[in-house]
Formats: structure tokens, C-alpha cells, sequence
């Protein structure tokens, strides 16, 4: 576009406080829609948490959400914080524990582990320890520092406000006890001990017979589900809005990413690997591993688009004016780059009997 328009716009374009933030604590921010494996990524100390740590951002984080990995040294803690933000955290690496309380005085502690995954409650305040005196232990946060910052600008608000949220957490001796309450896809628990193993429901809605579970972790607007898909399969292509950073728990593979009418863009991953779709961008996910492929997204609920029953419209067919796609709409290059990529690793195709499924769905 010409200067002299830009230049009409020019005092409105305000420093961005949330990246001036991270700056200041002498980080990186890494501007990425995908890591091969977050648990190899160089950190930096981070002196006023006592660990190391690096961001990393996609093209929406000032509106919606943004995630970093943290490093616990080894027989140390990282120094208490509390938090005018929301986090979810999930164990990359390592066993420890977290203390979490408030100004009136509760307090819960709890252990953790490779695949672990919890939340800290709004404004509470927490250390995390890692049990192990040889090995560091490595995390990944996902959290709504970005909005929070950008809409308050002043760290001393965010970072020091007295203030307990007893609603959200009242010190509760079974607030981190693992807990086995279901209701349809939803698990009603604030406490993971490891991801990899949890039991799923079945989710035939998003193609191949996968698994599907949903948490609402520490009672905050953020949100995240686990996704499993069998050996020799893949999901439906969907899409959504930013920010859900989809983290490889288990299995090989590979994301088709694009924007509508684009060629497809590939990610390969494994255990380690995290992608996180742009706006509205369709993506896919393939196994092509000898194992079950399982993966979990840590998001902002805003990313989740409903209509008017309350479905998200990423579990909706497009025929039906929803943003899945069927099998049988799929580009053909979905299907030949699938068998040729099973071919490689010696694994057969399970799909002929899904897509035989949904064809006879279709028809009637």
C-alpha cells in the first residue's frame, strides 16, 4: 500500500507491552507455527524465575494466547510466582512437585511427571520443584499473559496484586487429585498424572475410531483436549481459530497445514514435536507409526467456534456448514502422500473401511 496511507495510521501503532515484557526479562520469543521437538530447544537463564526459558509465539498471540518452555536445574525450584494470567502446563521432561497457595493461607501440594498436565490457579501463588538432583526438568506453559499484558500494561498490577479468587481456588485438599468424573467428552478434573495413558472416549466423529478427552483445567477461560488416531490412519482435515498449540505426546507422523484454496503445507513430528495451526488454516493429522498416535492442544476457548447447539463447528462437516472435511472431499494428494509415506515405514493403510463408512453415511 502507498507510505502516505500508512502514514495516516502511524499514531495508532502503540509498543507492544506483552513483547516488551518478555524482552525485559532478558528472553527470546521465538515466532513459530512449529517446533520439531520442544524438548531440544536452546534456553536462556531466566535470573528473576531462577530457571531458563525462551517464548514462542504465532502471528495472533497479542489476541488471544502464547506459550514458552521452562527449565527446572536440577535439585532446584523456580522461584514463586503469582499470576493476574492463566497457565496450563504440561511436562515435557522430568518428575517434581508444585506448592500452590493463596493469602488466606491454603495450601495443596502435588507430584508430577513426564506428561503431566495441570493448570495454576488465577492469581494463586506457586513453586515448582524438580525431584531430580542429576537431570532438569522441562515444561511447556501455555498461557493468556498476551491479552492480560496488552490490556492492563503494568507488570506491578499483574505480578503483585493481593487479591485470592477463592471461588477458583479455596485451598481444596482434592483440588489436584486426579479424578475419573466424565460427562460426554468432558473430564471434570484440574489434574492429569500422565496423558500418555489416560483412558479416552470414542470419537468416530473426527475419523478412523480415534480417542477424545476435554478438560476445563483450574475453572479458567482457557481450555485443551487429548486426540488419539490408531496405526495406519489419519483425521479429518478442520480448522478453527489461533492459538491451539497442538504438543505430540506419543507416535510419528505428520500436519497438512493451509489456508482455504492454498496448497498444503507439511510438518513432520514425533514425540516432542508441537504445531499450531494459524487462524482458520485447515490442518490434518497423520500417523504413520507402528503405535497409536496421540497428541494434546492447549488453547484459548475463543479459538473454538460453535453453533448454536454448542458443537464446535471444527467437528462439523462442510457440507452442513461446518469446518471439517469429509474423507470424501479430501484433495487427492491428502490420500497418495498418505500411502506412499506408509509405504516407507512398512505399515499398512487401515482406511478403505472408513472411508467405505462415510460414503455409505453420505449417501443416505
Amino acid at each position: 500500500m502507498s507510505s502516505a496511507l500508512a502514514g495516516k495510521f502511524t499514531a495508532e501503532i502503540k509498543e507492544d507491552f506483552y513483547r516488551s515484557w518478555v524482552r525485559n526479562e532478558g528472553l527470546e520469543i521465538i515466532p513459530a507455527h512449529y517446533i520439531p521437538d520442544l524438548r531440544k530447544l536452546e534456553l536462556k537463564k531466566w535470573e528473576r524465575r531462577r530457571g531458563s526459558a525462551v517464548f514462542i509465539n504465532h502471528e495472533e498471540s497479542n489476541r488471544s494466547n502464547d506459550c514458552y518452555v521452562c527449565e527446572i536445574p536440577p535439585g532446584g525450584n523456580l522461584n514463586q510466582q503469582r499470576q493476574m494470567y492463566e497457565e496450563m502446563v504440561y511436562i515435557l521432561d522430568g518428575r517434581g512437585s508444585t506448592v500452590v497457595w493463596n493469602d488466606r493461607g491454603d495450601k495443596v501440594s502435588f507430584e508430577w511427571q513426564t506428561g503431566s498436565l495441570f493448570a495454576i490457579p488465577l492469581n494463586a501463588w506457586y513453586i515448582h520443584y524438580n525431584a531430580s538432583g542429576v537431570k532438569p526438568a522441562r515444561y511447556v506453559g501455555v498461557t493468556n499473559a498476551p491479552l492480560i499484558m496488552n490490556v492492563f500494561q503494568d507488570a506491578e498490577f499483574i505480578f503483585n496484586t493481593k487479591h485470592d479468587f477463592v471461588a477458583r481456588f479455596g485451598g481444596e485438599p482434592e483440588y489436584f487429585a486426579p479424578s475419573p468424573r466424565l460427562n460426554g467428552f468432558f473430564s471434570d478434573t484440574n489434574f492429569v498424572p500422565d496423558t500418555r495413558r489416560l483412558k479416552l472416549v470414542e470419537a468416530k466423529e473426527r475419523g478412523a475410531d480415534g480417542g477424545h478427552i476435554r478438560f476445563n483445567l483450574a475453572k479458567g477461560t482457557m481450555n485443551s483436549h487429548i486426540s488419539e488416531f490408531p496405526v495406519g490412519t489419519y483425521k479429518k482435515a478442520h480448522r478453527h481459530g489461533p492459538g491451539a498449540h497442538v504438543i505430540i505426546v506419543s507416535g510419528k507422523g505428520y500436519t497438512f497445514m493451509w489456508p482455504e484454496g492454498k496448497k498444503p503445507q507439511r510438518y513432520d513430528w514425533q514425540e516432542g514435536s508441537m504445531v499450531v495451526p494459524p487462524n482458520m488454516w485447515f490442518h490434518q493429522h497423520f500417523n504413520t507409526g507402528n503405535m497409536p498416535a496421540r497428541y494434546i492442544a492447549l488453547k484459548y476457548e475463543g479459538t473454538t467456534i460453535r453453533n448454536e447447539e454448542g458443537i464446535p463447528k471444527a467437528w462439523i462437516s462442510s457440507r452442513e456448514g461446518g469446518d471439517q472435511i469429509d474423507y470424501a472431499d479430501e484433495d487427492e494428494l491428502i490420500r497418495k502422500t498418505f500411502l506412499e509415506e506408509l509405504a516407507k515405514s512398512g505399515v499398512q493403510s487401515r482406511m478403505q473401511k472408513y472411508y467405505e463408512a462415510e460414503a455409505a453415511k453420505l449417501r443416505r
